[in-house]
């Protein structure tokens, strides 16, 4: 399946173009989840949210949701995959409260941070192995043999970024997958344009069948964009012979 959703749903302006204005922001997530299957959750990358959290996440949204978590930043950004085993056991203590809903783990490195291969496997070898992680590699270092080789021995995802800054190469190291919109150049920006998804949803279908999990969050929040290109996304996906996710209308604002 094409699991498609945005990263995060806290935003306040987000009111009256996806919330009602009535609606109170702690409705937001059961609003949200009765429209999309999935979210990326990442706040969790700044500040570890305690495990009672996790576990009002996990009882207010459908049997059927899945949450990607984000990793926290003391393991990719301030520990730079060093000594991962306290961090990594820290976020599961927390993060397996999601039970059933727990979607993939997303390491996402910091900019200037050079490739190290066994560095990286020390880290993902860290998770349980039941647990699909995707990494998102910010210097372009990493895009060498020996990182794809660690990436697919351990059933890890290369996360797909897409933003006006920065590409990454269509490596398919496992057969799941994991892609970020940053940032469209659409109008208004910064929401994608047609032509942009119609790309990505070709490319997608060429690297997975339609039987595979493919989880696609946008991250372009502002304006609400996200939103409604995530919806667009689906329709453009469905046709290009893709299971997407349910969707929000894509109807309305911006």
């Amino acid at each position: 399946m094409l699991y498609v959703g945005t990263s995060g749903w806290q935003y306040r302006d987000w009111r009256d173009t996806f919330y009602p204005h009535e609606l109170v922001q702690a409705g937001w997530l059961r609003h949200y989840a009765e429209r999309f299957r999935t979210v990326e959750l990442n706040n969790s990358f700044y500040r570890l949210p305690p495990a009672s959290s996790f576990d009002r996440w996990r009882d207010e949204t459908p049997d059927d949701f899945v949450m990607a978590v984000k990793a926290s930043r003391f393991l990719t950004h301030m520990k730079r995959l060093r000594d991962p085993q306290r961090p990594v056991e820290l976020f599961w203590e927390r993060a397996r409260h999601l039970g059933s809903k727990l979607g993939p783990v997303l390491l996402q490195l910091p900019p200037r941070f050079r490739a190290d291969a066994g560095r990286l496997a020390g880290a993902l070898d860290r998770f349980p192995g039941e647990v699909r992680v995707a990494v998102e590699f910010r210097d372009d270092s990493w895009y060498a043999g020996d990182v794809r080789a660690v990436l697919e021995a351990r059933g890890a995802a290369l996360c797909l970024a897409d933003s006006p800054q920065r590409r990454t190469p269509e490596w398919r190291t496992a057969d799941w997958g994991f892609v970020r919109f940053h940032e469209g150049t659409g109008s208004p920006r910064p929401c994608y344009g047609a032509r942009a998804l119609t790309t990505w949803a070709e490319r997608i279908a060429r690297l997975w069948r339609p039987d595979q999990d493919v989880f696609c969050y946008f991250n372009n929040d502002h304006l609400a964009c996200a939103v409604r290109d995530a919806a667009v996304f689906a329709g453009l996906a469905r046709r290009a012979g893709l299971e997407p996710s349910r969707v929000a209308d894509p109807a309305g604002p911006p």
